[in-house]
């Protein structure tokens, strides 16, 4: 288990990797960062909203990430970042995006896509306590390409 509520499976799951027959195993120093991860972020968070919360995307090797389009300088490929969503109700994208923003300690919080009301998933990573940058930022599409907005 990477956490109390993140099975191994969970943290490596991939669609793409499956697909595309893409080994997606981390080794011990990104194992070691996403339970990190998971225990200063995802557990507090998922404490404060009361149920699951749905994993989007967690580990990704780097096969993995150049199929999906991924950044070149991805913090999934490091096992410092989650994506995860509201499928399960026990909050809004927006809910858990400010809970973040206002408890938590993070190295990147980004509002993906979506409306000014909710995203369509949050995107967050963690570093350490003192690297952590507290960067916010807002993905949208401009001419079909992804851009970011600094959120203040």
């Amino acid at each position: 288990m990477i956490s109390a509520h993140i099975s191994d499976k969970e943290g490596v799951y991939s669609v793409t990797a499956i697909r595309l027959d893409i080994k997606n195993e981390p080794c011990k120093h990104e194992l070691a960062k996403m339970r990190i991860l998971a225990e200063k972020v995802f557990e507090p968070l998922r404490d404060h909203v009361g149920g699951a919360i749905k994993i989007n995307s967690f580990f990704r090797s780097e096969e993995l990430n150049v199929a999906i389009g991924g950044s070149t300088t991805s913090q999934h490929c490091t096992g410092e970042a989650i994506d995860i969503d509201d499928t399960f109700g026990h909050a809004t994208n927006a809910e858990m995006f400010n809970y973040i923003k206002d408890h938590l300690s993070f190295d990147q919080l980004i509002w993906e896509y979506g409306t000014d009301a909710n995203p369509n998933w949050v995107h967050v990573s963690y570093v350490d306590d003192d690297t952590n940058r507290k960067s916010m930022l807002k993905a949208y599409k401009e001419n079909g390409k992804t851009k970011y907005k600094k959120i203040s």
